[in-house]
């Protein structure tokens, strides 16, 4: 069961880009965990706010991301066909992983050595660890590389979804129950026990983190593997009925709702900043899943919803802001982390810091954006298109 989609849909162009943007403020957090070992520096200035707001921002945007992907590379593989498809995700995912991550690679080891050196003084000789495809630090560029990974995946199950007889019955009746679904908080019961059962049964890393990012090594963690794809696919299959968009505007703070409540309920049995030695018990850690869950897919089609029901029109502010947050997403990181070091021992609350990390990083993301980016070969290859950097009057 397919509709026609509008030309834009200024909505989920809005969201995408508050996630990214979200993104910024996420790892802006990253130095001033109560925690020590979590990130490249930490703070001299800590807070337990902090970290709890990483651990909202972290529940839903990446699986969020994910979902939008599989949404709108349904509706560029409906246009293009699988041959083009292939070729522009080639071109907007691959060519900026393979250009940028070397350079992501040599600035982290310049900034590591630089928090160290701030924190602790000249550091000891010593040699590098082993570099193998177990160790890849994939930094923040993760993301790009699994989308690289579930791709191919989907075009190929697209393309044999053509010849395998019964495939094309089974997909109506997923249409159908995801209809009949999207209208009640339920559409989330089935994404939440998943969730659940992923995060009870991985043992792998500290529990507090729900589904882990898989930024290091080649090979992603379970948790990692199923949900985003997962969700990639949740986007796919909710493209194929548009209305289902609509649905969602219309229980969206019920589904808020759940989500806040859920997210209160982690809290409770894991705290508000992470302790990398915890072990629950397994009743708490199945209850744990279950409350990630319902947080992660409530925020996901809550906000769907809300920016359905507010969103949903143009603005050439959230315009401007959707194209220049892949820019954003991709050369932010090393500009906070650059910014966490030179604060770090500044005699001010670790909330200050954040507005001030933010209120320098943003205008100079933007600004770069505008000049190196917009109207540039740059913007061509991550937007497919080059827009005017100035008005013509």
């Amino acid at each position: 069961m397919t509709t026609s989609s509008p030309e834009r849909l200024h909505a989920l162009d809005a969201l995408r880009a508050s996630a990214l943007l979200l993104g910024v403020v996420l790892h802006a957090t990253l130095s001033f965990f109560p925690t020590t070992g979590v990130w490249l520096i930490a703070d001299t200035d800590r807070s337990s706010l902090m970290s709890g707001l990483f651990f909202v921002i972290h529940a839903f945007r990446m699986p969020l991301f994910f979902l939008l992907a599989g949404f709108f590379g349904r509706m560029m593989y409906r246009r293009m066909g699988a041959g083009r498809f292939a070729l522009s995700r080639l071109k907007r995912i691959g060519l900026p992983f393979v250009s940028l991550w070397p350079i992501m690679f040599v600035a982290f080891i310049a900034l590591f050595i630089w928090g160290m050196t701030a924190m602790y003084g000249p550091l000891p000789e010593g040699e590098a660890p082993p570099l193998n495809w177990r160790t890849v630090p994939l930094s923040h560029l993760w993301f790009l590389y699994v989308l690289l990974l579930i791709y191919p995946a989907a075009i190929l199950t697209a393309l044999a979804a053509r010849i395998i007889p019964g495939a094309d019955a089974l997909g109506r009746a997923v249409d159908k129950l995801i209809a009949m679904l999207a209208g009640t908080p339920f559409l989330l019961v089935a994404p939440a026990a998943l969730v659940a059962a992923l995060v009870f049964s991985d043992s792998s890393g500290p529990i507090w983190f729900g589904v882990r990012s898989p930024d290091m090594g080649l090979l992603p963690n379970t948790p990692a593997l199923v949900t985003f794809p997962f969700a990639f696919w949740m986007g796919w299959m909710m493209q194929r009925q548009m209305h289902v968009l609509d649905q969602l505007k219309g229980v969206w703070f019920i589904n808020l709702g759940l989500a806040a409540l859920a997210t209160a309920g982690c809290f409770v049995l894991v705290g508000f900043s992470p302790d990398l030695m915890m072990a629950l018990t397994e009743m708490k850690k199945a209850l744990f899943g279950l409350a990630l869950g319902v947080a992660m897919w409530g925020f996901i089609f809550g906000f769907i919803g809300l920016f359905q029901a507010l969103m949903n029109h143009h603005s050439p502010v959230w315009r401007y802001l959707g194209d220049s947050s892949y820019w954003v997403y991709l050369v932010h990181l090393p500009l906070v982390v650059t910014l966490q070091i030179w604060m770090f021992d500044w005699v001010l609350p670790a909330e200050v810091k954040l507005v001030l990390i933010l209120l320098i990083a943003m205008p100079i993301l933007l600004v770069s954006y505008h000049l190196l980016v917009r109207g540039t070969f740059i913007g061509w290859i991550l937007n497919g298109r080059t827009k005017p950097v100035f008005r013509r009057k």
